[in-house]
């Protein structure tokens, strides 16, 4: 998946294709030969048949047009369809007649006692709210129930393309072509378990000169500009001091956690701010790191903070995150600062007010505290969730979660694709947190280092997995090493600049 392409919401999607205006061939039959074409790729030897699910909207104009192709390709085409002829959309109404002239019939049912080669996902499209029920329903159900190749039109019928939540039921595809351009419910939340192998399909349209997007796939493509090889004549100032706040007592494994992945993304000096005050002051697997105490630390000269990784939530802990928001210094706020922050709305004021970067990187369960609102509510549509944590905090956002979702300070967004389910385990936001705070010791960019630091994260617990360390009993440490070779494969690789 190319990592710089842009994600646009249903609304945008619509705008699009207001602004290509009347084309020929239409976008519904360019639609429809291009799902053909990738059906005809993915019908299994076994069969010839191949279902057709057809609804009641433009999605289903899709499927009536690539049924006609397969149909004069020599495919058992069986389309199905609850959906009265009359009440489709123009263009679907002329894709049903093309399907009839074929020869092909609409049956009320699905066949029994076939063997599919292939079932074609056209109930419905993009900019559904409404959940899946009745006779659709039932399609969906018996759609997920082959083992055979499922392929979806734009998007699985029942995913909500903004937020990726499923309506009720939800289609299970190994393969969805979207149309025109990525969308939001694609990357997140329920989608990409829905979504297969995923694809894109223009149409020929030119994209981006028709609507600027406001959101990307997070990828280093996306500032390649400033992906660098070091000059020959650096020294560790050059890359910056981060200070790390956190460790309380029985907690010190996540500062610890977070300073190693500091210093080893490239920090030039890493200190370590302890909470607990009988913790050692040598870190044995990494003697580079200076352990000091909390207010030590926030007396240096630093060029990032990150506070969180085992803060703790007692007083001393909100002091010491109340003197982090104070600093004029880029910083990143972790876990039990988020918690701190979340029960203090004077603390909430002062961030807001940072004229320094700041980045917040709750899960799901901080972003509901932060927002008073409930997790579901949150998961409801995480992208809006994401925009009005930025809004409230005046900070660069990272929402955990499956399609982690990011906003710049400036509004632009992003979703990250990399990652996979064996990261699910204790650490890991310590150490995308060390990552964070080195990358901004570094002088990068608050959006930059939002948005490489995350897919580089994700990157590195896939190549965990892909090298057998995961996904099954993968863990946060082992996900540093990785993260520093493929950190240095981006700064000497000429394809990025």
């Amino acid at each position: 998946m190319n990592a710089s392409m842009p994600i646009y919401p249903a609304a945008d999607i619509g705008r699009i294709e207001q602004a290509a205006g009347e084309v020929s061939p239409s976008l519904m039959e360019r639609a429809g030969l291009a799902a053909a074409e990738l059906a005809r790729e993915l019908i299994a030897e076994t069969s010839k048949n191949v279902l057709v699910l057809a609804g009641p909207g433009n999605n289903g104009g899709d499927a009536y047009e690539a049924a006609a192709h397969l149909k004069q390709w020599f495919y058992r085409v069986h389309l199905v369809s609850p959906a009265d002829p009359a009440k489709l959309p123009p263009d679907a109404q002329r894709a049903h007649a093309k399907w009839l002239a074929a020869g092909g019939a609409v049956l009320t049912a699905p066949p029994e006692d076939l063997r599919w080669g292939l079932v074609l996902d056209g109930l419905f499209g993009v900019g559904r709210i409404r959940p899946v029920e009745g006779e659709y329903a039932r399609l969906v159900e018996f759609s997920n129930a082959q083992d055979c190749p499922v392929l979806a039109l734009d998007i699985p019928s029942g995913i909500d393309s903004d937020t990726g939540r499923v309506l009720g039921c939800a289609v299970r595809a190994t393969h969805t072509l979207s149309f025109i351009a990525h969308k939001p419910g694609l990357l997140t939340l329920d989608g990409p378990d829905h979504c297969g192998v995923l694809s894109i399909a223009a149409l020929g349209l030119d994209v981006k000169e028709l609507l600027a997007p406001r959101a990307w796939i997070a990828g280093p493509e996306l500032f390649s500009a400033v992906l660098k090889p070091r000059r020959r004549r650096f020294h560790k100032g050059d890359a910056g001091s981060v200070g790390i706040l956190g460790g309380a007592t029985g907690m010190s494994g996540a500062a610890l956690l977070a300073s190693r992945a500091a210093l080893k993304l490239g920090a030039g000096r890493v200190y370590c701010g302890l909470l607990d005050a009988h913790a050692q002051h040598l870190d044995p697997l990494t003697p580079e790191l200076m352990l000091r105490g909390p207010d030590e630390v926030l007396g240096l000269d630093l060029h990032a903070l990150v506070a969180g990784p085992g803060l703790g939530q007692g007083e001393r802990a909100e002091t010491l995150l109340g003197a982090v928001l104070t600093e004029d210094i880029p910083c990143v706020l972790d876990a039990d600062a988020l918690n701190l922050l979340a029960e203090n709305e004077d603390l909430q004021r002062v961030c807001a007010r940072r004229r320094a970067d700041t980045i917040v990187t709750p899960h799901p369960g901080e972003a509901a505290r932060l927002l008073d609102a409930t997790v579901a509510e949150v998961q409801q549509d995480r992208v809006a969730a994401a925009h009005s944590l930025r809004k409230r905090l005046g900070a660069h956002v990272l929402l955990k979660g499956n399609g982690s979702v990011l906003v710049a300070r400036d509004g632009h967004w992003f979703i990250n694709v990399s990652g996979n389910p064996g990261m699910a385990s204790a650490g890991m936001g310590d150490v995308l947190a060390g990552m964070l705070g080195a990358l901004l010791a570094q002088k990068f960019s608050g959006e930059a280092a939002l948005v490489l630091s995350t897919h580089l994260h994700g990157c590195a617990g896939d190549a965990l997995a892909a090298s057998g360390a995961g996904p099954v009993g993968m863990t946060a440490s082992e996900l540093i090493e990785p993260a520093r070779r493929i950190w240095n494969g981006w700064l000497a690789d000429d394809s990025q600049r």
